[in-house]
């Protein structure tokens, strides 16, 4: 087990690096510190001395990858490259393009994105789940039927229909939560309510349809004929075998959701006024600020993989026939 760990981080170091030249080269090579410099002083007409001082503050002003002034190892270490985008792999993120520290930032509002995202993930799956199995107990009836249909419909409507109709009728009509807003500590879970129960709701077409399709994929399988067959209900096939043998493709489903449980989610959030992960990374592509945008694409890129590493994990914890060979 320990060494298919290390196998899978090292397999894991060129996929980052990878992320890092791509997404390196899609901020400086097609925007240059030249027009970030423009961009962020906010003037038609700057001075030449202007944008070589914003470049020099923030260290725009070395070459991108090879530095020939240089000696020794400060060639490759005194470039931008290096200091915007090889140490976010020791976790140095920098400064923001408006002088606050990245690091800082994700800190204080990995809270917020934690207290939406964690409660909508345990929530949804366990309400998810629950309607798939209600649905495959009651397969090839009118309730399935329906069900269905509702699923279809719901997953064709937009998240943003949902976010705008949860606060128009729960906040506005009903005035039972606040419309948006966050503050910290218990006082707090008040504001949560109502993006917890617009994500859950938002998401319970697709993932219900989806759970559907498993459950009902075993249920045809020889060891629930057998199970039937010796005299088990229809209720404790589906919650004991049926659930159990299901479990790889739903972790599976599940992993994707990993990143999120810390990045946030990015319309909810700026809807909502949270102070999370997901409003500083909109906050930061509208102001075009390069800085917090790489940071929190590779953030989302290491914990992408750290999901998948996870996942294959817990296979083997679920399901005894899986070895890590």
């Amino acid at each position: 087990m320990f060494g298919y760990i290390v196998r899978r981080a090292l397999y894991a170091l060129p996929i980052l690096l990878g992320v890092n030249l791509l997404t390196f080269a899609l901020f400086f090579v097609v925007n240059t510190p030249d027009d970030m410099a423009r961009m962020q002083l906010g003037a038609k007409r700057v001075t030449p001395e202007a944008i070589e001082n914003w470049k020099a503050e923030r260290g725009y002003d070395k070459p991108r990858f090879y530095n020939d002034k240089a000696f020794g190892v400060s060639k490759f270490t005194d470039t931008i490259f290096y200091d915007k985008s090889l140490k976010m792999f020791a976790f140095e993120f920098g400064a923001a393009d408006d002088g606050r520290d990245i690091a800082e930032e994700i800190r204080s509002r990995m809270v917020p994105s934690l207290a939406i995202a964690l409660p909508t993930f345990l929530l949804g799956l366990y309400v998810t789940v629950s309607l798939a199995l209600l649905l495959v107990f009651f397969r090839q009836t009118a309730l399935d039927f329906s069900g269905v249909v509702l699923c279809v419909a719901m997953m064709s409507v937009s998240s943003l229909f949902y976010i705008i109709g949860g606060q128009w009728l729960v906040a506005k009509i009903w005035q039972l939560v606040p419309i948006s807003g966050y503050t910290g500590g218990l006082d707090g879970a008040r504001f949560l309510i109502l993006p917890v129960l617009v994500s859950v709701v938002a998401g319970i077409g697709a993932n219900t349809r989806w759970y559907r399709t498993i459950f009902l994929e075993e249920v045809s399988r020889d060891y629930v004929r057998t199970a039937r067959a010796k005299g088990l209900s229809e209720l404790r096939v589906l919650f004991r075998h049926v659930l159990k043998n299901a479990m790889i493709p739903v972790l599976t489903g599940v992993v994707v959701v990993i990143p999120l449980l810390f990045m946030g989610s990015l319309l909810v959030e700026s809807f909502f006024g949270i102070p999370g992960l997901g409003s500083y990374t909109i906050d930061a592509i509208n102001a075009q600020d390069f800085s917090v945008v790489r940071a929190m694409v590779f953030i989302g890129s290491l914990l992408y993989i750290v999901g998948l590493l996870l996942t294959d994990i817990s296979y083997t914890l679920v399901d005894p026939r899986v070895r890590l060979e």
